[in-house]
């Protein structure tokens, strides 16, 4: 077998303390935070004098993580809309299993997340909603019925 399994994701944010806010409400964890630059640094991204701050984020089982990183320099680009529709080419969201889809939308939207559409129930096994949080990141929560 070639895969062994995913590691994370990596989201580009302009603001790392709303994006480690965000998705501590949501219930991750803050695994580590560290600030990496240097011509190794350059040659595994591609980019001339990288200077950016790492945060990991994980879930509380352990299993999934989410990279947040806040490029110093260079200078961050931003190749559309902040609050790109879903049906936007490209990675449009992660999901999440959640106990209580209403207050996990709740606590989240308290930190100026949207809800994007409206919670709705797939037939009777799971309540699903979209909420967009900082910098446009889109996130699905899903609660199983029963």
């Amino acid at each position: 077998m070639m895969l062994k399994r995913m590691d994370n994701i990596l989201i580009v944010v302009d603001d790392l303390e709303a994006a480690k806010a965000f998705f501590f409400e949501l219930g991750m964890e803050l695994e580590g935070e560290t600030t990496v630059e240097g011509p190794s640094v350059d040659r595994l991204v591609g980019l001339q004098n990288v200077r950016a701050t790492l945060a990991l984020m994980r879930t509380p089982d352990g299993h999934g993580r989410i990279e947040l990183d806040k490029f110093h320099t260079p200078e961050v680009i931003r190749t559309g809309p902040e609050n790109a529709p879903v049906n936007t080419l490209g990675l449009r969201r992660i999901m999440f299993a959640v106990d209580d889809i209403d207050d996990v939308v709740a606590r989240l939207r308290a930190h100026g997340a949207e809800l994007i559409g409206e919670v709705v129930q797939y037939e009777e096994m799971y309540r699903l909603c979209y909420i967009r949080g900082p910098e446009g990141i889109i996130v699905a929560l899903a609660e199983q019925l029963g």
